[in-house]
C-alpha cells in the first residue's frame, strides 16, 4: 500500500481524467507509476554501465564485433562506409 501527496493542480488534472475516461484515479496514478518506474530503472542501469565503462571495469565492443558474432547483414555499415569514402 501507498499514498501519496499531489499538488492540488494534479490532483485536479487526475481527478478530470478519470471523471472523463471513467476510469479510477489510483489507475492513472498506477500507470504514470509503472511508465516512469521503467524509464527510472533505464536510466540507472545506464549511468551504471558508463560508470563503468570510464572507470575501465567495462569494455564497449564495436558494432561491427557485434554483427560478426551474431552472423548479422552489415547493410547499415555497407551503407555507412560507402558514404563516407564519398564524402
Amino acid at each position: 500500500m501507498l499514498a501519496i501527496r499531489l499538488p492540488d493542480n494534479i490532483e485536479k488534472r487526475l481527478g478530470r481524467l478519470a471523471k472523463r475516461t471513467g476510469r479510477t484515479k489510483t489507475y492513472y496514478a498506477r500507470e504514470a507509476i509503472l511508465q516512469h518506474l521503467e524509464d527510472l530503472e533505464d536510466i540507472y542501469l545506464a549511468e551504471k554501465r558508463l560508470e563503468a565503462i570510464r572507470s575501465g571495469r567495462t569494455k564497449t565492443i564495436p558494432l561491427e564485433e557485434v554483427m560478426r558474432r551474431y552472423g548479422l547483414k552489415k547493410t547499415l555499415l555497407s551503407r555507412k562506409s560507402r558514404n563516407a569514402k564519398k564524402a
